[in-house]
């Protein structure tokens, strides 16, 4: 696996890639150090997913890109894999709640397994579980932070 620090106007993000997939997307400061211990960097951008990668964020990041089109491998559950699916259904600048996407599923009564999917998304932004929140419309958590996720999705609203 290599990776790849990429600067983010919110702050670093690593991106991971394995044999031209993305794996992993994942905040820095709120991931396990010890992967990178376990991963090459990158400090050139050798790996072509990850200099593509690079080139969709920075385009996401100055309001052109809407959605992301990599060759993506995150590793987990069927469930989870299924939960990630329906977050990429989510259209940009939009929210849906955390039951909606369980009913997106065809899980209804699987709300709390939706977060928890949600929560172990290895590709933050890329998978946009930001834009699930509480049928309350109370922002829910995010693995980076409320913070952020309040920005990403104030900053989408407005390069709509």
């Amino acid at each position: 696996m290599r990776f790849h620090r990429y600067l983010s106007p919110i702050g670093n993000l690593i991106l991971a890639a394995d044999n031209g997939f993305l794996c992993y997307c994942l905040w820095e400061d709120s991931m396990d150090n010890q992967l990178l211990d376990d991963w090459e960097e990158d400090k050139t951008t050798h790996e072509t997913v990850l200099t593509e990668a690079c080139r969709q964020m920075d385009e996401y990041f100055s309001g052109v890109r809407k959605s992301f089109s990599l060759p993506l491998k995150p590793f987990g559950t069927v469930f989870q894999q299924h939960a990630w699916q329906a977050l990429q259904k989510i259209p940009y600048g939009k929210t849906i709640s955390y039951a909606e996407e369980a009913r997106l599923m065809n899980s209804p009564k699987a709300v709390r397994a939706v977060g928890n999917a949600n929560r172990h998304n290895p590709l933050m932004i890329i998978i946009p579980c930001h834009r699930v929140v509480g049928s309350n419309g109370h922002i829910g958590g995010y693995v980076g932070g409320t913070e952020r996720k309040k920005w990403l999705y104030r900053f989408e609203n407005v390069c709509q």
